[in-house]
């Protein structure tokens, strides 16, 4: 064995590079087919008739405007288009001169034209009806609105649609406005260089196209600027105030400013001239309320506790605490939290009131016990404490978010203060949530801000994935209005009702649920799971919006108590202390101890996965959040009960389909409810004998259309034909990429979006090159090999959970369980590219990627084998200086 070591996670090797070879655009719809063919003089004569009568309509109205005296708007006409949902909407900007306002589900797209008459737009409806080359675009737009009420509806909320007539004139509203921002102007296509161009020819076609570039991202900006002061003009001629106004990017940083976000107090009338005529909004909702439980019970009996923790060393880590404020000076937790830093956002309260008020044990003060702490708080003894707790109050005493306290804003304003602190703070802990399900129409403001906050900063947001109340009001009915309606635990988690809450939807958060300790009784009280690890009555489910899976994670955060009577009672936590984890209590509010078991939540399960990131960062102090991120997925195992039903699916054992469909059933619902699973500190922090990261390190840059190609050496000892040892592969890709809020999907909500592949069983290391990189030459005929047993897979259903994919969220982790005497010479993994709404040439994602071998039963060593492969790999890849690490040119 070459040299000592310390089991550290070992080096991911990059072996190739080079254009990836992609696959085609989607294919037309039926309609679209028809509009070209058999329909196209029908389809045209629809289009030229409501564009006209949408044109006729829209000027009525603002002449109308006009003679009421009512506040100038600028000009621009909204329409509402339905398109081939394959259609690049681009096209419409480039063809029409629309600008793109927003893209919705099932190819709705609102556009906004500043010619009232849609000239072009007619132009191009007649030129295809003749068959004028150049016009097929067209056939592509199935449909144009010429009902106002028609955008209105793609505007409004649930609840604000169903009141939106009975509002009075007079009545004043809080809502929540998206507004676009994006203009007609994009930047130009790339430009190649010509065989005849000169030096001096090529230089000044670049410095065309990049002051083309510049004026483009200068465009954007104005418009921003411009129509924020138009927006100030029209609320201040209605007597309406702006509570919060929010970009939620950095132009300075190169992010596309698509959008921003306002909350405004106006009267009902000025609330409806707005939405109906100003031709840039994308959404308009009502504040959502932040719930995070409905409190402890009365605390239990504990003993005084005998302990002194001391305090961090100086270059420990930071944990920045997100919440109602935490009690200084507890005796768990003064040694640690940063009194220097502490600062309260809360609006009407003092910058240094930061302590938690929230009775009668507080919330952002367990929370911070949590992450110090985990599961086993000492009871006796100096414990040296491993982070620092950083205190951001934004929660009143009431455990809410003031009205004028945007939540976006409020998450801003705590990662740039604290991230730009004299600790650098990277870890952030956000356990608040909205009190209801998150919508999937758009990326709310508020998780699209922890999107752009993890695009601009190194930073990790471990986001709890929201509690169901006891009892609620439709849509957020409880625990209890589920049962009476005879949907039983656990398949209750189900329904949409119980989906994770805004803002745990958020791609670049790390979301975390919450699982029971196991089965407790007390009297006629009983928790609702029978076993550890089920899911916690009250912990919010998946998927989150695009399908993507949400939480990813879960954590112990206790279970709800219920009776067997008719009608059956639900309590939430406290009655039984096993039943609850055990927390660090604030005593500001006396009587009350220092520690107890008497309150639940996913708001406390969050923190035990801030505290893995934390030691993370410990060992790798270097590396970025992405890789802590990555790190912790891939830790994550499903718990016992869940891991059965896979082996049972991937044995089949001669299963019945009902048999296997009861299981696949069960599958996919544990994926919706527990994500990846369990993470753990060990697994993600460290290896053993029989256990081996590979990490890369670094954030990786990655332009679409390119690909990198990894290689994981597998010594012949582990491929040992005569063994059938069960090996399992774990690869998880973590990446960040700038986001657009007023898109619908992943593929156009991200600048630029990557996924992962991998070699087969049997496939030659070549053979998977030529595979996924372009102009890679043959070498002999292809050895394609055979899948892996995937949990997941990239295509839905191909995989053993179905209707789930891998690569349909920011972070991506698959797994397989293979025979060691199956493994190829070298198992290698590509990252790929793919465009998103950026057409800039420069835009690119960052990433990190682990893969982890591991071998199930022990049996024999494989650290040090594969240790010495990569050692050997990478001394025969500098040896070739540069063979390896191919560049190959389109």
């Amino acid at each position: 064995m070459p040299g000592e070591h310390n089991f550290e996670h070992l080096q991911l090797i990059r072996s190739y590079r080079g254009p990836a070879k992609l696959r085609g655009s989607g294919n037309p719809s039926p309609q679209t087919i028809a509009n070209k063919n058999a329909e196209r003089h029908a389809h045209s004569d629809a289009l030229r008739t409501s564009s006209q009568k949408w044109s006729t309509t829209w000027q009525e109205l603002q002449q109308s405007r006009q003679l009421a005296g009512l506040p100038n708007i600028p000009a621009g006409m909204p329409i509402l288009l339905q398109v081939d949902p394959d259609l690049d909407i681009d096209v419409l900007r480039a063809k029409f001169a629309f600008e793109i306002v927003a893209e919705q589900e099932e190819g709705y797209v609102i556009v906004a034209s500043e010619d009232i008459d849609a000239a072009s737009f007619l132009e191009m409806v007649e030129a295809f009806s003749v068959q004028v080359h150049g016009s097929a675009t067209i056939a592509s737009v199935h449909r144009l609105f010429d009902n106002p009420l028609d955008r209105l509806r793609r505007l409004l909320s649930e609840y604000l649609l169903t009141i939106w007539d009975a509002i009075p004139d007079d009545q004043i509203c809080t809502v929540d406005i998206g507004i676009a921002c994006t203009g007609t102007t994009d930047i130009p296509k790339p430009i190649k260089r010509y065989k005849r161009d000169t030096d001096a020819d090529w230089g000044a076609r670049q410095r065309v196209w990049s002051e083309a570039r510049i004026a483009a991202y200068d465009a954007w900006d104005s418009i921003k600027s411009e129509r924020e002061q138009e927006i100030f003009a029209f609320f201040a001629s209605y007597q309406g105030q702006i509570l919060n106004i929010i970009d939620g990017f950095d132009f300075a940083g190169g992010v596309l400013p698509d959008s921003f976000s306002i909350r405004v107090k106006i009267s009902g009338k000025g609330l409806k001239d707005f939405v109906l005529n100003y031709p840039y909004v994308f959404e308009v909702l009502e504040p959502e309320d932040i719930d995070l439980g409905e409190g402890a019970l009365a605390p239990t009996i504990v003993p005084d506790l005998q302990v002194q923790p001391t305090a961090p060393d100086a270059e420990a880590p930071s944990v920045c605490v997100i919440d109602s404020g935490i009690q200084h000076g507890h005796v768990f937790l003064q040694p640690a939290i940063d009194d220097a830093t502490a600062f309260c956002f809360v609006p009407g309260k003092a910058p240094t009131d930061i302590a938690d008020h929230v009775q009668p044990g507080g919330h952002g003060t367990r929370v911070a016990g949590a992450i110090l702490y985990g599961e086993a708080i000492p009871t006796t003894g100096h414990p040296q404490l491993a982070f620092w707790i950083e205190n951001a109050r934004v929660l009143d005493e009431h455990n809410r978010m003031p009205e004028d306290l945007f939540p976006p804003e409020a998450i801003r304003l705590a990662v740039q203060r604290f991230h730009k602190g004299p600790r650098n703070t990277r870890v952030f802990n956000h356990s608040i949530n909205a009190n209801s399900y998150c919508r999937v129409r758009y990326m709310s403001a508020w998780a699209a801000e922890i999107d752009a906050l993890s695009a601009e900063f190194d930073v990790l947001i471990v986001q709890s994935a929201g509690n169901l109340p006891t009892t609620g009001l439709v849509p957020n009915l409880g625990v209890k209005d589920h049962l009476d309606a005879e949907r039983p635990y656990p398949a209750y988690l189900l329904e949409q009702s119980c989906r994770i809450a805004n803002p745990g939807q958020s791609l670049q958060a790390l979301t975390v649920g919450s699982v029971a300790y196991g089965y407790f009784t007390s009297g006629h009280w009983k928790t609702f799971a029978t076993e550890p690890a089920h899911p916690s009555a009250f912990s919010r489910s998946g998927p989150g919006i695009w399908g993507v899976i949400k939480p990813e994670l879960v954590e112990y955060g206790g279970d709800d108590l219920r009776t067997s009577n008719i009608p059956i009672d639900v309590q939430a936590g406290g009655t039984i202390a096993g039943a609850c984890p055990e927390l660090v209590r604030s005593t500001m509010y006396p009587p009350g101890p220092a520690v107890d078991r008497d309150e639940t939540g996913t708001s406390f399960s969050a923190p035990k996965v801030s505290r893995i990131a934390a030691r993370l960062q410990t060992v790798l102090a270097d590396e970025p959040t992405l890789l802590y991120r990555a790190l912790i997925v891939q830790s994550a195992h499903w718990p016992e009960w869940a891991e059965t039903v896979l082996s049972q699916l991937r044995g089949n054992n001669g299963l019945s389909k009902a048999q296997r469909d009861a299981l696949l059933e069960q599958a996919t619902a544990a994926m919706r409810s527990i994500g990846y699973g369990v993470p753990d500190e060990a697994r993600a922090t460290q290896n053993t004998d029989f256990r081996t990261t590979f990490i890369t390190t670094g954030r990786i840059a990655l332009r679409a259309g390119q690909c990198h190609f990894y290689q994981v050496p597998i010594p012949e000892a582990l491929r040992q034909p005569g063994d059938e040892y069960d090996i399992r592969i774990d690869v998880t890709l973590s990446y960040v990429a700038q986001p657009r809020r007023t898109r619908r999907h992943l593929r156009r909500y991200l600048s630029t979006w990557l996924d992962w592949k991998t070699s087969n069983l049997g496939e030659g290391l070549n053979d998977f090159r030529k595979r996924v990189i372009k102009n890679v030459a043959a070498n002999g005929a292809p050895l394609p090999g055979t899948t892996l047993p995937w949990t997941l897979h990239e295509m839905p259903h191909a995989g053993i959970v179905r209707d789930y994919k891998r690569n349909g969220g920011t972070v991506q982790k698959d797994w397989a369980i293979v025979k060691s005497n199956t493994l190829p010479n070298d198992f290698c993994i590509a990252v790929i590219g793919h465009q998103g709404w950026s057409k800039d040439p420069d835009s690119e994602a960052h990433y990190t990627l682990a893969v982890t071998i591991e071998i199930v039963g022990q049996e024999i060593n494989i650290y040090d084998p594969l240790r010495s492969a990569v050692l050997e790999l990478q001394a025969q890849i500098e040896t070739q200086a540069g063979e390896a690490e191919v560049e190959i040119e389109d």
